[in-house]
């Protein structure tokens, strides 16, 4: 299956990885559609599991991450109690997503707390990661440098 290869669902039950799995839709996406911009709704959760998606945060896109590595997470926003998406994310290509509602991923959870709590600590590991780089971006730039590639 594949929520099971994805590093933000590893050591996560397998009743559990079972249930994500059902809730989970496919939703399929042409280059240049948005699976959603900044200020929609933060309803879902996504997984890439093929394709190529842009990631910009911020009002004019300062900060952008491409993401093209199948079981890469984005739209975080909806489970940190967030009512809208704080970036958008744009198909660069053709690309498959797994959809998760927020709302049935919490309930989830709520059933199994110990999977719950990995999860979240993944989750948490991913928002650092992207922070840091967003950290160098910011310094490479004040020192005239090009921004690094982050994907």
């Amino acid at each position: 299956m594949f929520l099971q290869e994805a590093d933000l669902f590893k050591g996560l039950s397998q009743e559990v990885i079972n249930a994500i799995g059902a809730i989970g839709t496919e939703k399929s996406y042409e280059k240049g559609d948005f699976p959603f911009k900044v200020d929609d709704p933060a309803d879902y959760f996504y997984i890439l599991m093929e394709g190529r998606v842009r990631l910009s945060v911020g009002e004019e896109g300062h900060i952008t991450y491409t993401l093209d590595h199948p079981g890469e997470a984005f739209g975080w926003s909806s489970l940190v109690d967030r009512t809208s998406y704080t970036g958008s994310v744009e198909c660069l290509e053709p690309t498959k997503l797994i959809k998760l509602q927020k709302e049935k991923l919490i309930k989830i959870f709520e059933k199994d707390p110990s999977s719950g709590l990995i999860f979240f600590k993944r989750l948490a590991g991913l928002i650092a990661q992207r922070l840091i780089n967003s950290y160098d971006m910011l310094l490479s730039a004040q020192r005239g440098e090009g921004p690094p590639s982050y994907g």
